[in-house]
């Protein structure tokens, strides 16, 4: 029998995209830098976390900050207000030990969503390269693929797309379960990993006053506490 006029006569067979969710990790010490790098000022306006977060927005998908300070949420409320956006703040509870935990919290708190974890460091990162990452996870076929940026000599992990499958879940819970909090050795672990080549400007981990100079014909001043 033919489906109503019209319509349909089968079901569709493509499959439904996994919702997609950017977030944000900015719950680290800084003690190499001396002061808090969220709240340092960005040469391109505001603080790392305001450009951060902003940045982010601009894929379009549900946002969630990461941390474990309360004046990081702060900040994400006032950005909520002044730009209509929507960023779920996740304050960490104890123990907040490295961003292999907060990602298992995370793919606890979203199951079944692509999650698209950055750092609130990585002051040069664009628009660009977070779609590259992107558009490489969609071009895959298996679901459980985590997507990591690559700088040409390194993998980039704290920059990747980590599809909260539960077998990925599972995998992480067992990881941490058994004491385990390097999402390094975690990923070593893990088959189903695949590098995506980005600009290796952008993905500069500042983690010292010196990591913040400029780089050649990268646009961006330094922004070092003085």
């Amino acid at each position: 029998m033919s489906g109503a006029a019209g319509g349909p006569s089968r079901l569709d067979p493509r499959p439904q995209p996994v919702p997609l969710r950017a977030c944000l990790l900015s719950g680290g010490d800084s003690r190499r830098m001396g002061t808090d790098k969220a709240l340092l000022p960005h040469p391109h306006g505001g603080t790392w976390l305001e450009q951060a977060l902003e940045l982010l927005a601009g894929l379009g998908v549900p946002l969630t900050l990461v941390s474990r300070h309360r004046s990081h949420g702060r900040l994400a409320h006032e950005l909520n207000q002044r730009l209509g956006l929507e960023i779920e703040v996740l304050l960490e509870p104890p123990p907040r030990e490295g961003p292999l935990l907060a990602l298992t919290r995370l793919m606890a708190l979203h199951p079944g969503q692509r999650l698209l974890l950055a750092p609130v460091d990585m002051p040069r990162l664009q628009l660009e390269s977070l779609r590259t990452l992107v558009g490489a996870a969609e071009a895959g076929f298996d679901p459980d693929t985590i997507h990591l940026a690559h700088d040409g000599r390194r993998l980039q992990p704290l920059l990747g797309l980590y599809p909260a499958t539960p077998s990925n879940r599972a995998a992480a819970e067992a990881f941490t379960g058994r004491g385990g909090r390097s999402l390094l050795r975690w990923l070593e672990q893990t088959r189903c990993v695949c590098a995506v080549d980005l600009d290796p400007v952008q993905l500069l981990n500042a983690n010292t006053p010196a990591d913040c100079g400029p780089a050649p014909g990268d646009g961006f001043s330094g922004s070092a506490p003085g």
